[in-house]
């Protein structure tokens, strides 16, 4: 019995303890004006620490929530741009006697879900699919340019090829009005493709911007995808120039979906002649 009754003996020292040190603040804190103050300063400083640190807890939280909001805007600015350059175009077209192209492209918000990068048929996962309206065969775009094309939808994700993709070609033209070739990826530099097939007479100078020529179904004309570089000849029968290009496959989180509703029909057409031309 008596073990039992010692075995409370520290506790009891240890609240005495703490009552004391209580008392002793309370009587510090009113027996001296330099001591309160002192006192007071030291409970703010801890109370804006615990403060300020719920606070940045709560601004790391909502990070995610900001960021979406601000590429909601940005998406939202992009398409009033486009709008406006569109019909920019079309009066020109129309001062110049040109009937303007009446093709409406569909653009998709997404964020990319996943990304390969270290293949040579690199691909990239978005999450929205066909119950978002996204087609295979679409185009995948960026502020900064071409992303890569939509190669399979499901219900509410889809699958793309990169511009880092030996598979992928894209029509492109150099400058304004210049040079229409193929552009490729040739499986070694992240940020550098290749306009391919150019014939001989023809000389790209470097430093010049490369657009996507509108020639496909697939993207609408006029979108930036590089700049020019050296130029080499290939087997003695074609040139070759590399592109730098505008897009950083290693920074790619948010991306546009562009989508051609007359693309069927564009496809139909051309798979007919392809068709006619076999039978000859």
């Amino acid at each position: 019995m008596a073990k039992g009754r010692f075995s409370y003996y520290p506790l009891a020292i240890a609240a005495v303890f703490i009552l004391l040190e209580a008392v002793s603040l309370v009587m510090l804190k009113r027996s001296s004006t330099l001591q309160d103050i002192w006192l007071n300063r030291l409970s703010h400083n801890v109370m804006g620490k615990l403060w300020g640190g719920g606070e940045s807890i709560r601004n790391h939280f909502s990070l995610q929530k900001q960021n979406d909001a601000l590429r909601e805007e940005n998406f939202r600015l992009s398409e009033r741009l486009r709008t406006y350059e569109l019909g920019e175009e079309a009066a020109r077209e129309r001062s110049a006697g040109i009937k303007p192209d009446d093709r409406k492209f569909n653009y998709i918000p997404a964020t990319v879900v996943k990304a390969s990068r270290n293949t040579i048929h690199n691909y990239i996962i978005l999450n929205k699919g066909r119950a978002d309206g996204v087609k295979p065969h679409s185009g995948i775009i960026s502020d900064c340019g071409v992303v890569g094309i939509v190669s399979a939808v499901d219900e509410h994700y889809s699958y793309g090829l990169t511009m880092m993709n030996t598979k992928i070609s894209v029509s492109a033209r150099v400058g304004a009005s210049g040079l229409v070739a193929p552009l490729v990826w040739d499986g070694r530099n992240a940020d550098k493709a290749y306009l391919t097939d150019i014939p001989l007479q023809y000389q790209v100078a470097e430093k010049d911007t490369v657009f996507t020529s509108g020639f496909s179904s697939i993207f609408p004309a006029g979108l930036p995808i590089g700049v020019t570089g050296l130029s080499n000849m290939v087997n003695g029968s074609t040139n070759r120039t590399e592109v730098h290009l505008f897009q950083s496959f290693s920074a790619l989180h948010y991306v546009t979906i562009v989508d051609n509703p007359e693309r069927d029909e564009i496809e139909a057409l051309e798979a007919a002649d392809e068709e006619k031309e076999g039978r000859k």
